[in-house]
């Protein structure tokens, strides 16, 4: 397949734009339970309420390639994935590199806002290891055509978002009620959950040896194989998931 076959179905897909999300994260947020049930709203401390309130306002703050901050941050997640290499312009081809699907970066925000960039920088920052070895796809046998880094970045933010159920006054799904008590520990929580959700993703496209065609059912495996880790009695904090173990500073 050629270079520009290859351009004209990502483009078809709109990796990480709303329409892209909507379509690859149908599940509900209890799919370890079979069914759609809610749980009544939980009872929250006032350290849960402030962080979950910190949190939800952090989810409402889109990307604006015209605030100077945004721009700032977008040049410090290149820093941080190449340290030895130049800054390009805010419009560049060299972003593809990265895994963004045009020049623009901030094109591919549109279903995840600034916290998704800030998540791949806080993933950069506490993991360089995993997040480098990520970036390069430096694991496993990889498919001759991978999943873009960046844009399943955000893909990852937007699906823990839903997963979470963080967008309702009081999270009520059986994931999002364990994500408190977890956010309660961890004032950054849900920022480490992503990284665990990132490389327990990649570790899910090494086993199936997927290709980019299949990001759709890999993500959707993560989440339900997420959503039992959070279900373990033995789980009180993020570094007893799993998944936690696979992460390498």
């Amino acid at each position: 397949m050629g270079t520009m076959d290859r351009r004209d179905i990502i483009t078809n897909i709109v990796l990480g734009s709303v329409s892209f999300i909507a379509r690859i994260l149908p599940l509900p947020s209890n799919t370890q339970s079979g069914s759609n049930w809610k749980l009544l709203e939980p009872a929250l401390n006032p350290l849960q309420e402030a962080r979950l309130r910190s949190l939800q306002q952090r989810l409402g703050i889109p990307y604006d390639g015209s605030r100077l901050e945004h721009q700032e941050a977008l040049k410090q997640l290149w820093k941080l994935a190449y340290p030895h290499r130049e800054l390009p312009s805010l419009k560049s081809e060299l972003w593809k590199d990265m895994g963004w699907q045009g020049p623009d970066p901030s094109t591919d925000f549109r279903g995840g806002g600034f916290i998704s960039l800030e998540n791949l920088i806080f993933f950069a920052k506490k993991y360089p290891q995993s997040f480098q070895r990520l970036l390069h796809k430096q694991d496993g046998n990889r498919s001759e055509w991978e999943y873009p880094f960046a844009v399943a970045g955000i893909n990852i933010s937007f699906m823990l978002v839903q997963m979470l159920d963080l967008q309702s006054g009081k999270p009520s799904s059986r994931a999002g009620r364990r994500f408190l008590e977890l956010l309660a520990e961890d004032e950054m929580a849900f920022d480490d959950l992503y990284c665990v959700t990132f490389q327990m993703m990649d570790a899910q496209w090494l086993v199936k040896r997927a290709s980019y065609m299949e990001f759709n059912e890999i993500l959707k495996s993560t989440r339900t194989r997420l959503e039992h880790e959070l279900s373990l009695e033995s789980v009180s904090g993020l570094k007893d998931l799993p998944a936690y173990s696979l992460l390498k500073r």
